[in-house]
């Protein structure tokens, strides 16, 4: 009897509460599939729910633009009367009888692409600033600031055959602007050394195939017949450029030593 008694409550107190699906649904409200685990931390990554909404099978695909046909805003209609004018123009829908007195405020958001951005440049790169590279495989280098290319970036040179650093972009967060500079007026650099012209071209992945799948090594960077001819061309101006300055064997040694500090030395306390 007293077995009974208990399982009767328990029917009961389910009765009472909420019910709960596996989906994790409380009174009508479902928990979202990526939720928040804290701190900004979420249980799926990006790319783990690219792949669960399957967002891949959306991309490139456009749907034909549907043309809906216009409705007619106006309606002709006939006057009687002699000095009417035979006809009227009426709106089909009414105007409103009362306008607010403030217009509403519309909301601008501050999103732009990338190509949209406005490009700055700092007051102490001027071309022909020698700068001090601080990332990347040539990091610690001095090298010659040519001009600022259309994406923003920086188009350097060693030149190559003081220091062995090519034409190069890089970023102006990653670059130390030194008071010394070289006169380079007059170099006139070619149109189609651009943001294209640095870009690489990468192959596109083949499908999976039977065989070793690490059989196939990547293929190193070589610089074309036309790299190395616009190197040439440029390096032979700015070190023209170099000799005709007085300090010019300062200048030499300056650009092939590299960039380092010493023990006690603070980047913050040093006059570049």
């Amino acid at each position: 009897m007293a077995d009974t008694e208990v399982k009767e409550t328990r029917v009961q107190e389910n009765k009472n509460t909420p019910a709960e699906t596996k989906k994790g649904r409380k009174g009508g409200r479902i928990r979202p599939r990526n939720y928040d685990l804290g701190n900004g931390v979420y249980r799926f990554s990006r790319t783990r729910m690219f792949h669960k909404k399957a967002v891949y099978k959306f991309i490139d695909k456009k749907t034909p633009k549907t043309v809906k046909p216009k409705k007619p805003i106006t309606i002709e209609k006939k006057i009687s009367g002699d000095k009417n004018g035979e006809k009227r123009i009426v709106l089909l829908k009414k105007r409103r009888a009362n306008y607010p007195t403030e217009d509403p405020v519309t909301v601008h958001h501050a999103k732009k692409c990338f190509r949209d951005h406005r490009r700055y440049l700092r007051p102490s790169l001027k071309p022909g600033t020698i700068c001090i590279l601080l990332a990347g495989i040539h990091k610690g280098k001095r090298v010659v600031f040519l001009k600022q290319l259309k994406s923003g970036l920086l188009l350097v040179t060693g030149p190559f055959l003081i220091n062995a650093c090519p034409l190069r972009r890089v970023s102006q967060n990653y670059v130390i602007a030194t008071s010394t500079r070289i006169n380079i007026s007059g170099l006139k650099i070619p149109a189609h050394i651009n943001d294209d012209y640095f870009k690489r071209k990468r192959e596109k992945r083949a499908k999976k195939e039977e065989g070793d799948i690490f059989s196939k090594k990547k293929d190193e960077y070589k610089p074309n017949d036309q790299r190395k001819a616009d190197q040439k061309v440029i390096d032979k101006f700015v070190i023209a450029a170099i000799k005709r300055n007085k300090e010019k064997k300062m200048l030499f040694t300056y650009l092939s030593a590299m960039f380092g500090l010493r023990s006690s030395q603070y980047p913050h306390r040093l006059k570049f």
